[in-house]
């Protein structure tokens, strides 16, 4: 926590006073039952300092060792709060407080006082610690349930997993617990922020982005997603914030390590400690927007393989980050409340790896010139999918946009109860409404690839849907493919089945299985072809820093498709609809009481998805 010192001046008023007063003894009356502590709502932190919320009034006794006269004493108060007072006062406060009015006018009265003692009153500084619950603050918010879920209360839900099986994992953020506020403050110090920037939460927010990743700044956490956690602890066993920001705190260097929920766990801690409301949010499908083209961009050749080099987009299965309340007076009017804020280093901001606070109504408005960061928030929940085929001359042409793939079940712990809150209306509008492609269409204008939705060349009568039956490891896995003609005229479809390994980042392996199949849709019909990739059974799980799986009961497969789709004009008086199926494969086993979830998925590299530090491949 900053120092608050008190530093005393007493003179007598006029050369006849006999000596000057000398304090015996100072209440700041810091206890956590005492006055000022319950009104500041800080008497949650287990401390026994004076623990005080910006600009408001506080109450202190000092004791003298003779009378204290009015008429004859004059005392004056300053309060102090930075390290490195006095000699750089530009990052501290100092307050001034006088009994005599006429010398301070700014000064409130100090008090009276009986006999050896003067109770006085004062105004705390207008920095550190925000007031959630002042209708004058800058994160006020008025529900007061609201307030007791997102800055008091002490755990909380993190979700994971995939959208059709949501796992949770219970986290204690324990912002009141000891030594946790003297970290929070630290992390400020470590940035080197100043007191007099501690009461904007704007700032305070992306510094603390900044400072809980370890990136450019020696910050609270180093991520790691290799699956080697032997020179630290595996992200999965955390189970709160405390350990992480103690551990920092104490030895001066990042801890090792975490990945995207450990992160957004820490940055709720920081800044409900800090007095901002806050929420972890995860989102299921998440992309990973690297271009700033505000598309998810897939890569073919002219064979409908993926050009693994070109395949730097990714889309996670799920993504945790933060909601904080605050307003936006950077902003136009409209844009207070909800702002998204993500500490896990993905993209760099200004240089630096942080991210946010980027205002939630700019996101679902596809406002993605506003600050901070809103193009890449906004492709990570509402991105399309645009599949590229690379023609004969090199250039490539957009086969197929897949306009609802991302941004799914954006959750968070619901207010008040163990429920998960579906909060993805905030993010978006309804998938395939006007609004949401006028939002989709908006924000693309301002991306590198601003051309895609002004002529469209890909078609969009044929629809495909694919669904699975549940497997057993080790045993084949059918996907049912489903083709739907939303036009009159017949089309040729060639179907083009890859099959492979993917982390939960959407980082993918090798394909394992190749399938191909050519099918005729009748308009307005439908076909069902059933694709079996088998490849000699499925092996067992493989060892992944965390000790090895063993599934109980066989373990349960689901397929999910992911579709590519373009047009070939022939000669001949008729449309070729080739179609490029990219499925993944996502298998779920369970480790003690534990269940993990992981996703095979076509492309480059290998990253597993719901437990990426259990999990290395799939053997088939």
């Amino acid at each position: 926590m900053s120092r608050f010192s008190l530093a005393p001046v007493l003179t007598p008023l006029s050369p006849g006073t006999e000596g000057m007063l000398v304090v015996s003894g100072i209440n700041l009356m810091s206890s956590r039952s005492g006055k000022n502590r319950q009104l500041h709502h800080t008497d949650e932190y287990e401390y026994d300092h004076l623990i005080l919320r910006r600009g408001q009034p506080f109450d202190m006794h000092l004791q003298f060792q003779q009378p204290y006269d009015p008429e004859q004493h004059r005392v004056c108060l300053e309060f102090l709060i930075g390290e490195r007072l006095p000699r750089h006062p530009q990052s501290s406060w100092q307050g001034h407080y006088c009994t005599e009015r006429a010398h301070n006018s700014d000064s409130p009265p100090l008090g009276q006082g009986t006999g050896n003692k003067l109770s006085l009153a004062g105004i705390s500084s207008p920095h550190p610690f925000l007031i959630p619950s002042l209708a004058e603050d800058s994160v006020y918010m008025g529900k007061t349930d609201c307030l007791e879920e997102y800055i008091l209360n002490e755990s909380g839900r993190i979700y994971y997993g995939t959208e059709t099986q949501i796992g949770e994992r219970t986290w204690n953020y324990g912002q009141f617990d000891k030594g946790v506020l003297d970290a929070c403050l630290y992390v400020l110090d470590r940035r080197g922020m100043p007191h007099s920037s501690r009461g904007d939460p704007i700032m305070v927010s992306r510094v603390v982005s900044a400072m809980v990743n370890s990136l450019d700044d020696n910050g609270v956490l180093v991520g790691n997603w290799t699956g080697d956690y032997s020179r630290g602890t595996n992200p999965s066993a955390w189970v709160g914030s405390v350990d992480i920001l103690l551990q920092y705190h104490r030895t001066n260097y990042p801890v090792l390590y975490g990945q995207c929920w450990v992160f957004a766990g820490v940055v709720t801690s920081v800044l409900r400690c800090l007095g901002i409301a806050t929420r972890t949010v995860t989102n299921y499908n998440s992309a990973h927007d690297t271009d700033v083209s505000l598309t998810m961009d897939i890569y073919f050749d002219e064979k409908m393989k993926p050009i693994e080099n070109l395949n730097a987009d990714s889309v996670w299965n799920f993504h945790v980050w933060n909601d904080c309340w605050m307003t936006r007076p950077d902003l136009p009017s409209g844009y207070d409340g909800w702002q998204v804020v993500d500490a896990t280093p993905q993209e760099s901001s200004s240089g630096i790896f942080c991210c946010g606070p980027c205002s939630v109504e700019a996101i679902k408005n596809g406002l993605v010139y506003m600050k901070y960061d809103a193009s890449f928030c906004f492709a990570e929940v509402n991105s399309d999918k645009v599949y590229w085929q690379r023609q004969a001359d090199g250039s490539f042409k957009i086969i197929y946009v897949e306009e609802k793939a991302i941004g799914h079940l954006i959750s968070t712990k619901a207010v008040g109860s163990e429920k998960r809150d579906d909060v993805t209306y905030l993010y978006k509008h309804p998938e395939g409404s006007e609004a949401e492609r006028k939002a989709v269409e908006t924000a693309a204008k301002h991306g590198t690839k601003a051309h895609i939705y002004t002529n469209k060349e890909w078609a969009e009568d044929i629809s495909l849907t694919v669904d699975t039956q549940e497997a057993v490891m080790g045993q084949d896995v059918t996907l049912r493919v489903t083709l739907h003609n939303k036009g009159t005229a017949a089309r040729n479809v060639s179907l083009n089945l890859f099959v492979a390994v993917m982390y939960y980042t959407g980082v993918t392996g090798s394909n394992f299985k190749q399938v191909q199949r050519e099918v005729r849709v009748p308009g307005g019909g439908g076909n069902n072809p059933a694709l079996s990739p088998s490849g000699g059974g499925a092996g067992p799980c493989r060892r992944w820093g965390g000790g090895a799986l063993s599934p109980s009961g066989g373990g349960e497969a689901e397929a999910v498709g992911k579709s590519r789709a373009g047009w070939e004009r022939g000669q001949q008086l008729r449309n070729r609809l080739l179609v490029g199926a990219l499925y993944t494969l996502g298998i779920s086993c369970r480790c003690g009481s534990a269940q993990y979830t992981w996703v095979a998925v076509p492309g480059s590299h290998t990253r597993c998805r719901c437990s990426p530090d259990h999990c290395t491949r799939l053997q088939f």
